[in-house]
């Protein structure tokens, strides 16, 4: 190891300084931007900040941030980055530039050539992925060749990609690394074979389908792989453990193509596997990647962003692909969980029947997948949309349900103003009153009990709705002939007040108002129709108490108090029907959506008229 082979040659080490270009090699991991005269500014990858402090002057080959302190040349960003030490950032950075170090152990002696164990393991895996890609091509691996050609790959995308195959043999790369002068150690250490239980070292992937995962910088630092037969009793994935270059929580694959592109178009597609990654970037989604084996977490999220340059100033977006299943609902939820850490819009596309972009590419083109990113909902709409989704929203019940399941989805988000305009959207959803689901939002927040109870009716004589509803009762009960069938259309649903709808039933139990003739017997009729003695003296008190008119009813009074009443059971059904269409998807519910839709129209149509008669005046 290179504390073992002495130090490096002052002189080569100033060449490699020379030859290397701090903004370069910054730029593999953070999206720098002008900052004013020569210097570029970005996210610190050292510190969490929001605001970029992070100054590079590429003229100097330094960088500094302000915020914590960290600066010096390239050599001490991979030191930082990589966590190598000074001689190993040294070795990484000459191989890079292809400069042969020179190395002095005990001051005269002869010079050797040794790397630090990260470039070792490095070059260990450039061998490991050239020697899968040759196996691609060979007899025994057609059933990865067909694999890739089933899912739209031809030769030039798995050359592309670097994918491989590793052959039916318990140690073959492992020979083939050892025949290169790798040590068991190093095998081990890097993840590319294991101890058997026979003492001796086996490959750790055998008869699958070979992905390389690179790092920001392009070296391979790990391998997925994919089950091919039946009669492999291992997991359909297997991907590298934990080693010295490869930390899943931090590994996003297809990151090394898709850099440039994410940092230029500000955007980032989170896809959930490797062939996803390849269909999108074929597919002309180049800012597409994938994790490796694990949940999408705060560790990917601080690569992306770096990359994003996600302040209040450089806004990015990061678009999950999640599938539409339970499955993909929940990595939603907890991507949204994960979303209240940083700035940046998240949104999540779902492809049509819920498939992935592999699929989506296979089954409908390349513009398919470049319009399922297009069509991307924000995060936060999702969440609620599928909550929500879970419940019989045309129910009382239904609704209360969903309420206190999305109240404390709304009080998650961190932005205090967008917590009212999403409460409003819910309550839009829900079909309920802004306030009762704002009253809802703000119990979630204080981490009490979702209040989830309308406010009480306003039962007050002096409401105008029941002062409506009294006046066409009386016009039923006193003049039964003039209100007829006036009356008669207004069902009992147009009634808020209990008893006043236990009377409009009576009424129709007695035939109607078009039957009545006024008089004793016709009070008598509906009285007996009532159940309890509270609403059968309503029924006499309504009989003798004054209509709200100068002078003797009229047709005109009957048509204008009718036209009010019908109008505030009307609106209802609009705002009803309106909830509902915004808890249909358009495309995928096209019939159900188009037959709401009419109906809506014609509540409309409906409602106008209703408007127009009862504003004619009296």
């Amino acid at each position: 190891m290179s504390a073992m082979a002495g130090r490096i040659r002052d002189e080569d080490i100033a060449l490699v300084r020379e030859r290397t270009s701090v903004v370069d090699v910054i730029s593999e991991h953070v999206t720098l931007k002008g900052a004013g005269g020569r210097n570029l500014k970005g996210l610190c990858p050292f510190h969490d900040e929001k605001t970029p402090s992070f100054t590079v002057a590429g003229d100097r080959n330094v960088y500094f941030c302000h915020g914590c302190g960290k600066g010096g040349d390239a050599i001490n960003f991979v030191m930082e980055i990589d966590h190598l030490r000074f001689t190993e950032a040294v070795e990484k950075l000459a191989a890079r530039a292809g400069i042969q170090l020179r190395y002095i152990e005990g001051g005269s002696a002869p010079v050797r050539q040794q790397q630090g164990q990260r470039q070792r393991l490095v070059a260990a895996h450039a061998a490991a992925a050239q020697f899968y890609a040759e196996q691609l091509m060979t007899p025994g691996a057609r059933a990865a060749r067909e694999f890739l050609a089933q899912r739209g790959f031809d030769r030039g995308a798995a050359e592309t990609y670097g994918c491989g195959f590793a052959p039916d043999s318990w140690d073959a790369l492992t020979k083939h690394l050892r025949q290169l002068g790798f040590t068991t150690e190093e095998l081990t250490v890097g993840g590319l074979a294991k101890p058997a239980r026979s003492g001796s070292l086996i490959d750790r992937f055998r008869r699958r389908l070979i992905w390389p995962i690179r790092e920001t910088g392009g070296d391979v630092i790990g391998f997925g792989a994919r089950k091919l037969f039946d009669d492999d009793d291992g997991p359909k994935y297997l991907n590298t453990p934990e080693t010295p270059l490869y930390k899943k929580s931090t590994v996003l694959y297809g990151i090394d193509l898709a850099k440039r592109e994410i940092g230029k178009r500000g955007q980032a597609v989170v896809v959930e596997g490797y062939t996803d990654v390849m269909a999108c970037h074929l597919a002309g989604v180049p800012t597409a990647v994938a994790t490796c084996g694990t949940a999408f977490g705060s560790e990917h999220i601080s690569v992306l962003r770096r990359m994003l340059m996600d302040t209040d100033t450089f806004k990015g977006e990061i678009i999950f692909t999640f599938d539409g299943d339970a499955a993909g609902q929940k990595a939603a939820l907890r991507a949204f969980a994960d979303d209240q850490r940083f700035v940046g819009q998240t949104f999540i596309a779902v492809g049509p029947d819920g498939m992935d972009p592999c699929e989506l590419r296979l089954a409908r083109g390349d513009t398919a997948v470049r319009d399922l990113v297009a069509s991307r909902e924000r995060l936060v709409s999702f969440v609620l949309r599928t909550t929500i989704g879970g419940f019989d929203l045309d129910s009382a019940e239904g609704r209360v349900g969903a309420l206190r399941a999305a109240a404390p989805l709304v009080a998650q988000i961190k932005d205090r103003s967008l917590r009212p305009e999403y409460g409003r959207i819910l309550a839009g959803k829900l079909g309920m009153e802004v306030e009762v689901v704002q009253r809802a939002v703000n119990s979630a927040v204080k981490g009490e009990p979702v209040d989830a109870r309308p406010p009480r009716p306003r039962l007050s004589p002096d409401d105008p709705q029941i002062l409506v509803e009294r006046e066409a009762l009386k016009l039923a009960i006193q003049v039964p002939a003039l209100a007829g069938p006036v009356f008669d259309n207004a069902e009992a649903d147009c009634y808020s007040d209990p008893q006043h709808v236990q009377i409009r039933q009576a009424i129709a139990e007695a035939g109607g108002a078009v039957r009545g003739v006024s008089g004793p017997n016709w009070i008598a009729a509906i009285t007996d129709g009532c159940g309890d003695l509270m609403t059968q003296s309503l029924v006499n008190q309504l009989a003798v108490e004054e209509l709200r008119y100068d002078g003797d009813a009229d047709p005109h009074y009957v048509t204008v108090t009718l036209a009010r009443l019908q109008l505030a059971a009307v609106d209802r059904r609009v705002h009803n029907v309106k909830s509902k269409l915004q808890r249909i998807n358009p495309v995928t519910q096209k019939d159900e959506y188009f037959a709401l839709f009419s109906d809506l129209v014609s509540l409309e149509t409906t409602a106008r008229a209703l408007r127009d008669q009862a504003s004619s005046g009296l």
